[in-house]
């Protein structure tokens, strides 16, 4: 990391919900993590994130909202990656110029090792996002765009989850979940229903230092 990088931190909640089946075979299979072919062919994913804490070169980003989409033609590994960046509308300029960085991976952090697999920047648009935690539930809201929500698969103990370690780029562990009913997104002329397919929730902590 160039000394000349902003400095930057955050804390929050993440989660998922692409379109395999469960499990997903793109981070669970005998292959190499990313280099599985996706269940339906082409990878359809939504992330959605909320920043408790968050600094960014003394710029706070406490309370944000971010999501990102990303859909892969084939295995997620082979790259030709199109993307869509979802920004708080309630961030000043500075705020989303910071979420902008650190969601794109230009400045770092986890996001960083999957930037090279980019080829298409669908588009990066603020807009209003409701994002929940209740439980062993998440779920976001981006009007007429995306009402998408997950919740735990059913463990052996009802009150814990099955949690899958080592197995993401974004948190140490992650949550073995599955999409709600109508968990869809729609925009720049595609739409995805994810209900019933694979998800991930976890609590996230990143930083470029």
């Amino acid at each position: 990391m160039a000394s000349t990088q902003t400095r930057w931190q955050i804390a929050g909640d993440y989660f998922e919900n692409c379109n395999c089946n469960v499990v997903c075979p793109c981070l669970f299979s005998p292959n190499a993590p990313l280099t599985s072919k996706p269940t339906a062919g082409a990878c359809e994913v939504a992330f959605s994130f909320h920043v408790d804490r968050g600094d960014y070169g003394g710029v706070t980003l406490d309370g944000l909202n971010v999501a990102l989409i990303a859909r892969t033609p084939g295995a997620m590994a082979d790259g030709n990656w199109s993307v869509a960046l979802y920004l708080d509308e309630r961030a000043d300029e500075q705020q989303r110029q910071a979420l902008q960085a650190v969601f794109t991976g230009s400045v770092g952090g986890p996001v960083a090792a999957l930037a090279p697999l980019i080829s298409t920047v669908l588009g990066v648009k603020p807009v209003p996002i409701t994002f929940r935690k209740e439980g062993k539930h998440r779920s976001i809201e981006i009007p007429s765009l995306m009402q998408m929500a997950v919740h735990a698969v059913p463990s052996m103990n009802p009150d814990e989850e099955i949690w899958a370690k080592n197995a993401h780029p974004f948190a140490s562990s992650v949550a073995m979940a599955v999409g709600d009913e109508k968990s869809t997104w729609t925009d720049y002329g595609m739409h995805w229903d994810n209900a019933g397919k694979n998800a991930h929730y976890a609590p996230i902590n990143w930083s470029n230092a």
